[in-house]
């Protein structure tokens, strides 16, 4: 398999997650700039990217290293896009902005966990950090969540 053909074959099994990662760490705008960055930086760097041991984890932190280009200047809000209730009813409206709200690893471990269903282990080979670090993450996380929530449980 040619470094190429490799580099599309992974790309279009990662490369969903990748831009999940990122935008879950930096918010929509900023996470978008950085997957096309990462991704571009894997078209130029195939070979090398192919003999790494965890090729998704560098790219993201290839894509972490060009957000900082965007968030050098001033401080940038993470955004992400406001409930639609008609089409998300079950979803509370006020969800964005506490999840904007949270730290950037309790933030990118919730989102990664709870909205696009990855396990622990696969966010912790992400962040290149072990798995109860990720479960510490997301147990305070959901706690802050529910907090500014205002939801018991």
């Amino acid at each position: 398999m040619t470094s190429a053909s490799w580099l599309e074959a992974f790309l279009d099994e990662s490369g969903d997650r990748l831009r999940r990662g990122l935008v879950a760490r930096f918010g929509v705008q900023i996470g978008c700039e950085a997957h096309a960055d990462a991704v571009a930086w894997a078209s130029e760097h195939a070979d090398e990217l192919r003999a790494m041991s965890s090729p998704l984890g560098y790219l993201f932190r290839v894509g972490q290293s060009s957000a900082r280009r965007y968030l050098r200047w001033q401080r940038h809000p993470v955004e992400l896009p406001p409930v639609d209730s008609g089409r998300d009813p079950d979803v509370e409206p006020g969800l964005p902005g506490a999840i904007a709200g949270l730290g950037v690893e309790e933030r990118t471990a919730v989102v990664l966990v709870h909205c696009h269903g990855w396990t622990y282990v696969e966010v912790a080979e992400l962040l290149e950090v072990e798995v109860t670090t990720v479960n510490n993450y997301v147990s305070r996380g959901m706690t802050k969540l529910r907090r500014s929530l205002g939801v018991t449980s």
